[in-house]
């Protein structure tokens, strides 16, 4: 092998962690023509888990890789992990008996398209969270955390935001994903869709050591009156502590009735329908 097809070796094993997946744009940022691409991969340096995206191989693709990659590589589209699945990492959700089986990412733009073509047993939803909340969008989550890849180290890893980071994997990846605080919101906000009441009242039992000045703020940033509405239901049903110090009449929680579900009760200060056992 020549001398400059080395050093651009090199340059790819300084900036592409075994494991980690980038696109064939990140790879022309970098100055790795398609001709070299096609000679690592046809000697094994790198592998195609699906068309226009690579690796360098380690292991079985996990979820978490690709996740990680596009917060740490690929950051034209910033995402983290939210809702349920942030919940789930978090410890919230083990009596539940669902597999894990969707992967719940939230940003304000949509993910590559490749993202769904990755031989994954999972399956990524997409949520632009720019419906759900007015400040403090993603980005920030991704940027105030991100992984330095050079220092091996976080930018900023006491940034007080709604995110927060959790070690993956041998080398600690950096995973970013919702705060329980900013996830359970996320959750409520696909009841009745997608979540159902008993789940969110169940893990609602469970949060019990929230923190009020963050729910302070994620709520007053909220824009859905529903999700208000719901939070302080079952915050009501289960009376934590800390619902001593987020009071109801700080936030707008609109006016008029809203109905949830057919056939079920009025809160009649909420003024939501609720099913009949709650």
């Amino acid at each position: 092998m020549n001398e400059p097809r080395t050093s651009k070796l090199n340059q790819l094993e300084r900036q592409l962690p075994e494991g980690l997946l980038v696109d064939s744009a990140w790879l022309t940022e970098h100055g790795f023509a398609t001709n070299l691409r096609s000679h690592y991969v046809a000697t094994g340096r790198l592998e195609q888990p699906a068309r226009r995206v690579y690796r360098r191989p380690r292991g079985a693709l996990s979820w978490q890789q690709v996740v990680i990659s596009l917060q740490t590589l690929l950051l034209r589209n910033p995402l983290t992990v939210g809702g349920r699945t942030a919940l789930e990492l978090q410890g919230f959700t083990h009596f539940l008996k669902e597999a894990e089986t969707e992967i719940h990412l939230y940003g304000s733009k949509p993910p590559p398209s490749w993202l769904y073509t990755l031989p994954l047993k999972v399956r990524f939803l997409y949520h632009n969270d720019r419906t759900l909340f007015r400040n403090e969008p993603v980005h920030f989550g991704t940027t105030s955390l991100a992984w330095d890849m050079a220092k091996n180290k976080l930018s900023d890893a006491a940034a007080a935001t709604s995110f927060t980071v959790q070690p993956w994997g041998q080398w600690d990846w950096p995973l970013t994903l919702s705060t329980p605080e900013r996830a359970i919101l996320e959750l409520l906000d696909e009841l009745p869709a997608r979540e159902t009441f008993h789940q969110a009242d169940k893990l609602f039992e469970g949060l019990t050591s929230l923190r009020p000045r963050r729910l302070q703020k994620l709520l007053g940033d909220c824009k859905s009156v529903k999700v208000k509405r719901l939070f302080f239901f079952f915050a009501a049903r289960h009376a934590h502590s800390w619902i001593r110090f987020v009071k109801r009449d700080d936030f707008n929680l609109g006016k008029g009735k809203r109905m949830l579900v057919r056939g079920g009760r009025l809160d009649p200060v909420l003024q939501i329908t609720v099913p009949e056992d709650l």
